[in-house]
């Protein structure tokens, strides 16, 4: 009798057809450049529900706010603005007062310059009662227009003022082709859906034929994904390597991990010159284990109270010895056993080692850790970056000047960087408008972005703020990775639990467990068609293929991947039967 395989051959082609879909009403607009342009770009939404965004009747539409004067201003090549002229407070400036609608969701931008030098423009949202929301900040420039993005989420319906902010009241504040567009949570979460299947999924096609190219109609084919192409992760501490429950429970979700804090110099060198890895060595072991990957957090914390106790007392020559004995410890300890370093902890938010090392102490410890470790990404890691509008020290202009200080150091050309943003939020209603610019922002850099710390503060609302953040992290194209700081409630984890002590779900697990299955492709099982062609789109990840002969019966498997770089075309696995 002859075997299968000696009298017919499947052929399993899988065709990746990239999507023809477009977004039209809302873009993540971070591919093309949007600082100092010499002309501002065209206006987003067509000004949305601004009055004269294009200044093109004047200053009609626009008041006075504060105490300052304004008028129309025209560029060379006869561009229409409005300037805001002779300010005495931060605030004075042009405004135009729009009505906003409870729980819609509003994007701004305005193409801003100023009169001279180089200043922080805030755009200013003021309510009835005369609370200021910040909604958005460029660094402006005279000479050259600048794009402001930013928004917010109204928790309210009422009337409030726009307007532009500067501390530098010697200058004046021009501005063009100004938006402001509102959206429904419906709306917003339709182009999140969107662009999930643009970005996180692909076309493919499969064609099932024998040897002699007929099709195999009829044929069963299982389609099963077997690992997420897109990390999300959990951070872990040292209640795993103890309990059996926190391991099954992890084991279960995640494949990707950040330990919340042994791997930190204040952990590993409690009394100087006595390192103890013990504790983190066997986090490692047990990750590598079970096939975790890892972002190491972290090798400096620039904030002064997160040092060891003896390193706060040393003179800046005991601490540039003690540095670079922890640097090399601990970097060429871990060094290729890592996905990421997190270098420097929050250094747009404090200077401890700049104020006593020197300004180009963070550029310096970056080049020496990729030095020790150079096929691993070295992120910053800063919290307030997407989380809130009001912090200026870490909004994502200032972040990108950091980057581009440590890139520009002699040297570090070549370190791969990447962008870590904490994601802390508060239990008030996360701005994901404001979130969604900053993102775009820092996208422009085209480095890696993760969320590495993800949690929200307790509160009523707290899963649903988890998810309207996870999803927008989620479905920004400039987005590589997500880390949840959260997990069992026995092991510490109070602020945002995702299992109880009896290792029941939270609401907040809830949450995580429905967008790990919703952003897996479930196992699918399709019939070839007469022409042997049958085509699904899929997240991307790896994924196992059975295909059941309609003549035989016979069972057999291929696995393939399905990611966001493979080129347009054909790939082909031949398989005897």
């Amino acid at each position: 009798m002859k075997t299968i395989a000696e009298t017919c051959i499947l052929m399993l082609s899988c065709i990746l057809v990239y999507s023809g879909d477009r977004v039209h009403a809302l873009s993540y607009d971070y591919s093309a450049t949007t600082e100092c342009l010499a002309d501002p770009q065209r206006t987003h939404f067509g000004g949305g529900i601004i009055v004269n965004p294009e200044f093109n009747q004047g200053t009609k539409g626009w008041t006075v706010f504060g105490q300052g004067a304004i008028k129309e201003g025209t560029s060379e090549r006869g561009n229409k603005f409005i300037m805001a002229c002779s300010r005495t407070q931060s605030l004075d400036s042009f405004s135009q007062k729009v009505q906003l609608e409870k729980g819609k969701l509003y994007s701004f931008s305005a193409w801003v310059q100023i009169s001279e030098g180089s200043e922080t423009v805030l755009a200013v949202f003021e309510t009835p009662d005369g609370k200021l929301i910040h909604g958005g900040k460029v660094v402006a420039k005279h000479g050259c227009w600048s794009l402001l993005k930013g928004g917010l989420v109204a928790n309210f319906t009422g009337l409030v003022q726009i307007l532009l902010e500067s501390k530098n009241t010697k200058v004046e504040i021009w501005a063009d082709n100004v938006s402001l567009q509102s959206f429904t949570e419906e709306q917003w979460r339709l182009h999140q859906d969107k662009s999930i299947e643009k970005v996180r999924k692909r076309k493919v096609r499969f064609q099932l034929i024998y040897a002699n190219k007929t099709s195999m109609e009829g044929a069963i084919v299982s389609i099963k994904q077997i690992k997420s192409g897109f990390p999300f992760g959990c951070g872990m501490n040292h209640y795993i390597l103890k309990d059996t429950d926190y391991r099954k429970w992890f084991l279960s979700r995640f494949k990707f991990t950040t330990f919340t804090n042994e791997m930190k110099w204040y952990s590993t060198e409690i009394k100087q010159g006595q390192e103890n890895y013990t504790i983190a060595d066997a986090m490692v072991k047990f990750a590598k284990q079970n096939g975790i990957s890892i972002r190491a957090h972290n090798i400096f914390w620039d904030n002064p109270k997160k040092q060891p106790q003896w390193v706060k007392t040393l003179s800046p020559g005991e601490l540039r010895k003690a540095a670079a004995k922890r640097m090399n410890s601990v970097t060429s300890r871990y060094a290729g056993k890592l996905i990421a370093w997190d270098v420097v902890n929050e250094n747009l938010h404090f200077r401890f080692f700049e104020d006593k090392l020197g300004e180009n102490a963070s550029a310096e410890f970056y080049k020496k850790a990729y030095q020790l470790d150079p096929n691993t990404t070295m992120f910053m890691n800063e919290y307030n970056t997407i989380e809130s509008a009001g912090d200026e020290k870490a909004n994502a202009f200032q972040y990108k000047k950091k980057l581009k200080e440590i890139l520009s150091y002699p040297g570090n050309s070549a370190v791969s960087l990447g962008i870590g943003l904490q994601g802390h939020f508060d239990y008030e209603q996360p701005n994901i408008a404001y979130m969604r610019s900053s993102l775009d922002i820092l996208g422009s850099m085209k480095l890696p972005i993760w969320l590495t710390e993800v949690d929200v503060k307790a509160g009523p609302n707290q899963p649903k703020y988890l998810e309207e953040v996870l999803r927008e992290a989620y479905s920004h194209p400039a987005v590589q990775g997500i880390i949840t700081f959260a997990g069992p409630k026995s092991a510490g984890f109070n602020e945002m639990p995702l299992v109880d002590n009896d290792y029941k779900n939270t609401a907040a697990g809830d949450v995580v467990d429905k967008l790990l299955a919703e952003w897996k492709s479930s196992t699918l099982e399709i019939v070839a068609s007469s022409t042997g062609f049958s085509e699904l789109s899929l997240f991307h990840g790896d994924y196992s293929v059975t295909v059941k002969n309609p003549v035989t019966n016979t069972l057999t498997s291929v696995n393939f991947k399905v990611t966001n770089d493979l080129p347009q075309g054909t790939f082909q696995v031949q398989i005897d039967l």
